[in-house]
């Protein structure tokens, strides 16, 4: 074989190698073109949905994705808005933690025009068959550790009668948002352990409001929730002390802990009730210290983030989607098919462990 051949035949086996490899790469490479994941997270006015976009973003790009992360700012127009800029910017995916679940039907029929992935995130959306999967925790399992937090804090046992001499206690009730699925999840899992003690006259409601159309606090708003406390507390506890608050989230317990300040709770002749709430704020978590908050429950979202991360990137490449409930999130047109995470319940004795040790909060922020 002469150089002039030998050097062609070589020059064309380089060639072909190059054009082999413009043509490969993975799900997330996309082949020469990096996959842009979009984003869109409620609010910022909660550290945990800072969190959440923050692991999310980290999550997606060690796996080799662009990312576009945005805050609606509570505002439903603005979330809106923010989707379909990311669909006509040409994103691949679309991660969402809806402020309402129910109003992004017509933006997703976009979206899946386009050929988008679209994975609910944490709040399930509804009354939309675009979309593709849900990632969140088990929300009535949340529910279930709240109801069993507030009746170990008075001496109760989920399933128990009472023991003699004990109760009866005087107990209100709060729900969150009413446009948020998990909101009566919560509700939900919390009444099935509590609802028996009320059945039995060892728990007292003396508002007498129950059920979420009438305890729901629309978008998770501590303010509210310190306004309605502050009317149960004038209309109803004028002779009479607040033995248990339910609480499904830290920001709405740190409003009623307020309310509860201020008609002279959180003293030895008026000591603070049990209270509970939810993910495991630092605020919050100095409150637990302080003694004025007795419990939380701990999602990690670093895990979730990272398992929202795992699907998508097992749908973008075809294989089998991880998920482990495929009958429980019905969102009004189908079952969406979910994965969910586990719950943990945090007080005094174990937040050490579950949020410092495990790096999810720093100690010295707790100072």
């Amino acid at each position: 074989m002469s150089k002039k051949i030998l050097f062609s035949f070589l020059a064309v086996l380089m060639l072909l190698s190059l054009v082999l490899s413009a043509c490969g790469g993975g799900a997330a490479s996309g082949g020469d073109e990096q996959k842009l994941v979009g984003i869109s997270m409620p609010t910022k006015t909660s550290t945990r949905w800072i969190s959440d976009g923050e692991s999310m973003v980290k999550s997606f790009e060690e796996l080799g994705y662009a990312t576009d992360l945005q805050f609606a700012d509570n505002d439903i127009p603005n979330q809106i808005a923010q989707i379909e800029t990311m669909v006509n910017k040409g994103a691949d995916v679309l991660v969402i933690a809806a402020i309402d679940g129910s109003t992004l039907s017509e933006v997703l029929a976009k979206a899946k025009e386009a050929g988008v992935l679209v994975i609910a995130y944490d709040r399930l959306i509804s009354e939309t068959e675009n979309v593709d999967y849900y990632a969140t925790f088990d929300n009535f399992g949340v529910g279930v550790i709240q109801g069993t937090q507030l009746l170990n804090g008075l001496g109760l046992t989920p399933g128990e009668a009472a023991p003699a001499g004990v109760g009866p206690f005087n107990v209100e009730l709060f729900g969150g948002s009413p446009d948020d699925t998990n909101a009566f999840y919560f509700y939900d899992g919390a009444m099935s352990v509590i609802q028996p003690f009320i059945d039995s006259g060892t728990i007292v409601i003396p508002s007498g409001q129950m059920g979420m159309d009438v305890v729901g606090t629309l978008r998770w708003d501590g303010a509210v929730a310190q306004s309605r406390m502050e009317n149960l507390l004038s209309a109803n506890y004028t002779d009479k002390r607040v033995d248990g608050v339910l609480s499904p989230y830290d920001g709405l317990s740190r409003g009623i802990i307020a309310a509860l300040r201020g008609v002279g709770y959180g003293t030895a002749d008026q000591p603070w009730p049990v209270i509970t709430g939810q993910d495991a704020e630092v605020a919050s978590v100095k409150a637990m210290i302080a003694g004025e908050q007795a419990y939380t429950v701990f999602k990690d979202t670093r895990e979730l983030a990272a398992q929202t991360a795992k699907m998508v990137d097992q749908a973008l490449k075809g294989e089998t989607v991880d998920v482990n409930d495929t009958k429980t999130y019905d969102n009004g047109v189908k079952v969406v098919s979910s994965y969910l995470l586990t719950p943990y319940s945090v007080d005094i004795t174990n937040y050490e462990k579950l949020l410092i040790d495990s790096g999810y909060i720093k100690a010295e922020d707790l100072k």
